[in-house]
């Protein structure tokens, strides 16, 4: 399995649906255009059967950080740190869920986000979790913002030594 990034002319935007109808519009709506002004960047897990059909997607950017909400230990070792990854979406369709795809998303996600730190420096990946999602991130060492119940970060230093 591998990600490709969104290409309207080949992904069935219209056939996508994971129940949630905010994530099914910026899929269908808003993620072409926020990808041709380098707002985003939208990945799909094709089906490997047929590659029009989207097993699910996530979206990547940049989001500012305030440090003042993260752990105190994490403002003293990021003092100027102003911006941190976001995984801004992540679903997976009705019809492939319950088969691993979601942690394998968020996983290939995380890997992305790791290569991108590499080469130009955050210390964070944030997720602000939707519709009961916050549970799924927290087993994969997510922890939740002091000020936001379902904004959650993990730092780049725990995805490298998870990943390793």
């Amino acid at each position: 399995m591998r990600t490709v990034l969104l290409n309207k002319a080949r992904h069935d935007r219209n056939r996508f649906n994971c129940g949630v109808e905010p994530l099914n519009n910026y899929l269908k709506v808003m993620a072409s255009q926020q990808a041709k002004k380098d707002s985003t960047r939208t990945f799909i897990l094709e089906d490997e059967a047929s590659e029009s059909k989207i097993v699910g997607f996530y979206t990547l950017t940049m989001t500012p950080v305030d440090l003042k909400a993260l752990p105190s230990q994490l403002q003293k070792k990021h003092p100027s740190s102003i911006s941190g990854g976001l995984i801004a979406r992540l679903a997976v369709d009705e019809r492939y869920k319950g088969k691993g795809y979601g942690e394998w998303l968020l996983l290939d996600a995380l890997k992305k986000l790791l290569q991108a730190s590499d080469s130009v420096g955050f210390p964070i990946v944030i997720v602000d979790a939707k519709d009961g999602a916050k549970h799924f991130y927290e087993k994969y060492g997510f922890t939740t913002f002091r000020d936001a119940e379902n904004k959650l970060f993990i730092t780049i230093a725990d995805i490298r030594s998870s990943l390793d």
